[in-house]
């Protein structure tokens, strides 16, 4: 739970965030007449309500201004970095399309480095007034653990993670003791440690309990209410490792997920979604607009046949979509059941030079702006492979939980290309399945620039 100062530190941040967009968009303007000679004093409430829209939207998707976020000042400090810099793409891509305000992109050699000095400022200067009021005041939780187990250390290494929202006092002994007995009825260790809670002005404490124990609490907890002291009840999974599971709830159900998915989180698709649409849209307007039309007419000249090759491939939750590539072979019947191999004579001398570079993975951007495919993702495969390797790897369909992607985690390690062994498709699922467990925007951001890199210096593994 947050903490009142937790729950109002995230308003004012946000509040000080676009006062300082604001006064630093005005001061930035007045220089930009005084240097340039250029006035837009008659669009500055125009330009005033895009600037800050354009930074509340973009700090929202990235959870800025989310107590988790505040709480982590490494997160919180690169978060305030992306949103910049998202915020010069996107703010620079409206004023360009609208009219006559090209002249205002001047603006932008004041606006971002003062913003950047600015936002530097006010985040060391928050950071000291959140220390000063932490430590002069009492604006947290009190916090305790009853329970020195594996569940009870993971619990005060949250607490310790949390400064924001709790005050961990520690635990309220030093072993691990027998609270309940197998009666239900307290024993002496479980009095001593709820008087010593309230010795110490304790708000909550928190008992770590196995979970066939969980229900012999009724004791522990009309004591501890007598005392006047609030107990919650953390079962303690840690020796469960049978199940890697997750936690959530719906209303007062709690859910155990099998496996921790943050990318099927709503925020975090949305976020993936904005990636994926900026960047497929920066990659066809600005490369497949003109080379497109010129590899059309090779791919033409060399060999008859479409310029683009379709085949049907495994996407999201296993449903088929059409995959888009630029035709790299001969037109043959078996394109749709045969894998491409090295040396394999149905591919042309163009479509050697696209397939060692990737360039004929490009017309997946379109896969991209239409949902069926993500910039970063599983590689999809034929509906035939998904069915083979379905059968003889136990994970393989883990992989189709996510949208495939034009590059990923695995390729980038080096599992790309074609795949007879089914060990090394084995390690390939085994890095998407790590993939879709850890996702974050950096992590897609980090693949985009390896992929460039690999294609750059030569892929051993491209076919």
């Amino acid at each position: 739970m947050q903490s009142s100062f937790a729950y109002i530190s995230k308003y004012i941040v946000a509040l000080t965030d676009v006062i300082l967009v604001s006064v630093v968009f005005l001061i930035s303007a007045e220089l930009t007449e005084y240097v340039f000679g250029l006035n837009i004093r008659d669009f500055y409430k125009y330009y005033l309500l895009i600037v800050n829209s354009t930074w509340l939207v973009i700090a929202l998707a990235f959870g800025l201004y989310t107590a988790i976020g505040m709480e982590n000042l490494e997160k919180f400090y690169r978060s305030t970095f992306r949103c910049s810099v998202f915020h010069l793409l996107f703010f620079g891509i409206t004023l360009f399309f609208i009219e006559n305000s090209f002249l205002s992109l001047k603006v932008f050699i004041f606006f971002y480095p003062l913003l950047g000095l600015g936002l530097l400022l006010s985040r060391f200067v928050g950071t000291y007034f959140q220390m000063v009021v932490l430590s002069k005041f009492n604006v947290r939780k009190s916090v305790a653990i009853m329970g020195n187990n594996q569940g009870g250390q993971k619990l005060a290494q949250y607490f310790s993670t949390h400064e924001l929202n709790y005050s961990f006092e520690g635990f309220l002994s030093e072993s691990d003791s027998l609270l309940v007995n197998d009666k239900g009825e307290l024993m002496p260790a479980a009095f001593g440690q709820l008087q010593k809670a309230v010795d110490q002005n304790i708000n909550e404490v928190y008992v770590s309990l196995k979970p066939e124990r969980m229900s012999l609490t009724t004791s522990l907890l009309a004591e501890a209410e007598r005392q006047c002291i609030r107990i919650k009840l953390v079962p303690d999974l840690s020796m469960e490792n049978r199940i890697p599971f997750e936690m959530s709830f719906m209303g007062e159900l709690p859910v155990l997920s099998v496996r921790q998915e943050p990318s099927y989180e709503i925020e975090n698709r949305f976020k993936k979604r904005v990636f994926d649409l900026f960047f497929s849209s920066l990659v066809i307007i600005f490369l497949l607009s003109w080379l497109y039309p010129i590899l059309a007419i090779l791919i033409k000249l060399e060999s008859p046949g479409p310029v683009l090759f379709k085949q049907q491939r495994s996407g999201r939750d296993n449903k088929p979509f059409w995959c888009y590539k630029f035709r790299s072979m001969e037109v043959n019947e078996n394109s749709d059941s045969l894998q491409a191999s090295k040396n394999d004579s149905r591919v042309t001398r163009l479509g050697k030079f696209m397939r060692k570079t990737s360039i004929d993975e490009l017309p997946q951007f379109f896969n991209v702006l239409q949902g069926t495919m993500s910039v970063v993702g599983p590689r999809p495969h034929m509906l035939k492979h998904t069915k083979q390797y379905s059968r003889i790897i136990e994970k393989y369909m883990v992989r189709q939980f996510m949208k495939p992607g034009i590059t990923g985690w695995a390729q980038v390690n080096g599992y790309r290309g074609e795949t007879k062994d089914p060990a090394l498709m084995e390690k390939r699922v085994t890095h998407d399945i790590w993939y879709m467990e850890n996702w974050t925007a950096m992590l897609d951001v980090k693949i985009v620039f390896l992929t460039v890199i690999n294609i750059l210096t030569g892929e051993e593994n491209a076919i």
